[in-house]
C-alpha cells in the first residue's frame, strides 16, 4: 500500500492508488476519507464508528491521534445493533428417539466421582491447615449416547482475509459440515463492517450440508472488522429459536482487531449470552479462535471466559481445519449437562477453606461445613479436577480414621434430558498414633503444581502486558524451579509436558517482540485450557520444546480421533495427483536412472 502524506480531516484529493487500513478497499476520488498523524489512510465511514465509541488510537499502529475526522455518531448502526432479528424460521429438530437413533450410541452411562487426599495418614494428635483433598469426575465414554447439536458459526470476512486464509476457512468450514449429523443443525454467520446470516439454523441432512456449502462458497473478503455484530447476530439466531437440540454453542472466527465497539471487550458479548437467563437456562459457550498473528487475542480470550468457552490461537493458518475439528469433536459428545458437584464435611471439626475450581464457579458455605462447584456441560470422557483445601482437626485418642467429606454429583444426561445423582467414595484419612513415613498422592500433587501454574501465567502475563518482561519471566522462572523441586513430579509425564510448557512461556514472556508478535495470544490460549480443564489450540513457539502440551493433553478421544481426521484430509488433498505412465513408442526404452524414454540408433 501506498502511504499518503499526513494531513489533517479532509477528504482524499487524489486517492487512486490508496487502500483503506480497514476494508483494504480502494479510495477513490470523491470519496469521503481520514488520513492520520500515522499515515495510515481510511474510508470516512469506516473509521467514524470506531472514533464515536470513544477510540482516539489508530486501530492499526495504535499511535494516539490528536487531530480526530470529523464525524457524528452513528445513529443507524447503533440503533441497528439494539434491534433484536426475529429468527423464527429454524427447521424443527428431531425426535428424541430418532435423534439417538442417528447419534448412536448405547444409552445412558454415569458419572464417576472419586477423591484423593494429598497423603493417607496424619497422626493423630496432629491438626492440619490446608490439607487438600482432590475431587475427580469423569464423564461417561463416547460409547454412550450423545445429544444432538445447535451450532452457529461466525466468520470473519473483512478485507485482510482474503486470499490464502479465506480459502482455508472455506475448507475448514466444509469439514465441519461434513462431519454434522442429520439431527444437528448448522446456522453461518459472516460479519465485516455489518453482519449477515448466510443460512437459518437448518438440520444437516444431504439437502441441508449442501446448502450450507453453497453458502459458506460464496463468502468473499471485504470491509472492516465488526465482532460485536456478528456476536449479536449470533445471539439472535439462538434467542429466536421455536425449537431447541439439547446442546448448543457458537464458533466464533477472527483475524483482525474490531474497529467498531470501543476497547471494554465485555460489550462484544451480548447479555443474553453472559449468563442465565430468566428461565434459568445456562447460555451457550462461544468457543473463540484467533486466525493468526494480527487478531485482537485479549478480546478474543474475553468473549471465550464470559461464555465459557476456550480461544484457541491458530498461530499456523493451514492448521485451521484442526482447530475445528477439535472443538466439534468435543461438541458431538456432550453427554452431561448440569452437573454440580456437592461437598459435606463429614467430622465436625473439618472445615473447607477454599475451593481451586479454575474458571468454574464453586461456593463455600459461611461456616466451611459444605462447599460446591458448578460445572456444566462434559464432553464423553471428559475429567475435571477440583483441589479443595480444609482444616482438619487432631483426632480422639481411640480415632483410627477421620472422615473428612462426602462427595455427590448431580446432572442431566444430555441424550435422554434425565436427571441423575451419583455418590462418590467418602474422602477419609486415616489417624495413627505417631506418624509414619507415607506415600503422599501423585494426583493431589500433579494437581496442586498445575493449578499453581495457572495462576502465575496469569501473573506474568499481567506483568508482561505493562511492559515488565524481566518481572513476567522471574514469575515463570520462579514456579518453574518449584515444579523441578516436586520429587514426587520428578518423573511424570503429565508434569513434565507442564515444565515445557513452562519453558515456552518464559521464553514469550520475557522477549519483547516474540510476546507482541505471539506469545501473548498463545499464554492467553494456555490459560484459558487450563482453567477450563479443556483442549485448544495454542499455537507453537518458534524453538520450543515441543510436545503435545497441556492443551492436547486435555483432548477427549472423540477430539483426537476428530483431529486425526482432519489431518488425514489435509495430507491427502495436498499429496500431488499421481501422474500417468507414459506408453514407449516403437524404438524407446525407459531410460535406467530418470524412467524417460530414449530413443536408441539402429546399426
Amino acid at each position: 500500500m501506498r502511504r499518503p502524506k499526513p494531513s489533517s480531516a479532509a477528504p482524499m484529493a487524489d486517492a487512486d492508488a490508496d487502500v483503506c487500513a480497514i476494508c483494504l478497499g480502494a479510495m477513490l476520488r470523491g470519496q469521503a476519507g481520514f488520513t492520520a498523524e500515522c499515515s495510515h489512510a481510511f474510508h470516512l465511514n469506516c473509521i467514524s464508528a470506531s472514533v464515536a465509541h470513544g477510540n482516539h488510537d489508530c486501530p492499526l499502529c495504535k499511535a494516539p491521534w490528536t487531530v480526530l475526522p470529523a464525524v457524528n455518531a452513528p445513529r443507524a448502526s447503533s440503533s441497528q445493533q439494539l434491534v433484536r432479528r426475529a429468527y423464527q424460521d429454524d427447521e424443527p429438530t428431531v425426535p428424541a428417539q430418532a435423534a439417538a437413533e442417528n447419534n448412536g450410541g448405547s444409552g445412558a452411562a454415569a458419572v464417576v466421582i472419586r477423591t484423593h487426599c494429598e497423603v493417607p495418614a496424619l497422626a493423630r494428635g496432629a491438626a492440619r491447615e490446608n490439607f487438600a483433598v482432590l475431587v475427580h469426575a469423569k464423564a461417561p465414554s463416547s460409547e454412550a449416547a450423545r445429544a444432538s447439536l445447535d451450532l452457529v458459526t461466525v466468520l470473519d470476512v473483512s478485507g485482510s482475509m482474503a486470499g490464502s486464509k479465506l480459502a482455508l476457512l472455506k475448507r475448514a468450514m466444509g469439514f465441519v459440515i461434513d462431519n454434522l449429523g442429520p439431527a444437528d443443525r448448522l446456522s453461518v454467520v459472516s460479519f465485516s463492517n455489518n453482519a449477515s446470516r448466510l443460512i437459518r439454523l437448518a438440520r444437516m441432512s444431504d439437502a441441508g450440508k449442501a446448502a450450507a456449502k453453497q453458502a459458506v462458497e460464496s463468502l468473499f473478503a471485504n470491509g472492516g472488522t465488526n465482532i460485536g455484530e456478528g456476536l449479536r447476530v449470533a445471539a439472535d439466531v439462538l434467542d429466536c429459536r421455536r425449537h431447541m437440540n439439547a446442546v448448543a454453542s457458537i464458533m466464533l472466527l477472527s483475524d483482525g482487531q474490531d474497529t467498531y465497539n470501543g476497547a471494554d471487550y465485555i460489550t462484544l458479548v451480548p447479555p443474553s449470552l453472559r449468563g442465565y437467563n430468566g428461565a434459568g437456562v445456562r447460555p451457550p459457550a462461544v468457543h473463540t479462535f484467533g486466525f493468526g498473528t494480527d487478531h485482537d487475542a485479549a478480546a478474543m480470550h474475553t468473549i471465550a471466559e464470559a461464555t465459557g468457552g476456550t480461544f484457541s490461537f491458530i498461530q499456523n493458518q493451514a492448521i485451521v481445519q484442526d482447530a475445528f475439528a477439535q472443538c466439534i469433536g468435543g461438541l458431538l459428545t456432550v453427554v452431561v449437562q448440569e452437573a454440580r458437584i456437592a461437598v459435606t464435611c463429614l467430622h465436625p471439626g473439618v472445615r473447607v477453606r477454599e475451593v481451586k475450581s479454575g474458571r468454574y464457579d464453586s461456593h463455600v458455605d459461611a461456616d466451611g461445613r459444605a462447599s460446591s462447584v458448578d460445572v456444566g456441560e462434559l464432553y464423553a470422557d471428559e475429567e475435571r479436577r477440583f483441589l479443595l483445601l480444609m482444616d482438619v482437626p487432631t483426632a480422639e485418642d481411640a480415632e483410627e480414621v477421620t472422615g473428612l467429606l462426602k462427595v455427590s454429583c448431580t446432572y442431566q444426561d444430555a441424550a435422554t434430558g434425565q436427571a441423575a445423582t451419583v455418590d462418590g467414595d467418602d474422602a477419609v484419612v486415616q489417624r495413627p498414633v505417631e506418624a509414619t513415613e507415607v506415600e503422599p498422592s501423585m494426583e493431589v500433587e500433579r494437581e496442586r503444581l498445575r493449578v499453581a501454574a495457572t495462576e502465575d501465567m496469569a501473573a506474568a502475563r499481567e506483568a508482561a502486558d505493562r511492559g515488565e518482561h524481566a518481572e513476567g519471566g522471574r514469575i515463570l522462572r520462579r514456579r518453574l524451579g518449584a515444579m523441578k523441586g516436586s520429587a514426587r513430579a520428578h518423573k511424570d509425564l503429565d508434569c513434565e509436558e507442564l515444565e515445557d510448557e513452562m519453558h515456552d512461556f518464559i521464553g514469550l514472556v520475557e522477549d519483547r517482540q516474540q510476546y507482541q508478535k505471539f506469545g501473548h495470544a498463545r499464554i492467553l490460549s494456555g490459560m484459558s485450557s487450563h482453567r477450563n480443564q479443556r483442549a485448544a489450540t495454542l499455537g507453537k513457539p518458534p524453538g520450543g520444546r515441543g510436545g503435545r502440551g497441556r492443551g492436547a493433553a486435555y483432548a477427549t478421544p472423540a477430539m483426537k480421533k476428530m483431529v486425526d481426521k482432519s489431518r488425514e484430509q489435509r495430507q491427502t488433498a495436498a499429496a500431488p495427483a499421481p501422474q500417468p505412465k507414459r506408453k514407449h513408442g516403437r524404438g524407446q526404452q525407459p531410460d535406467s536412472k530418470s524412467g524417460t524414454g530414449k530413443r536408441h540408433k539402429k546399426h
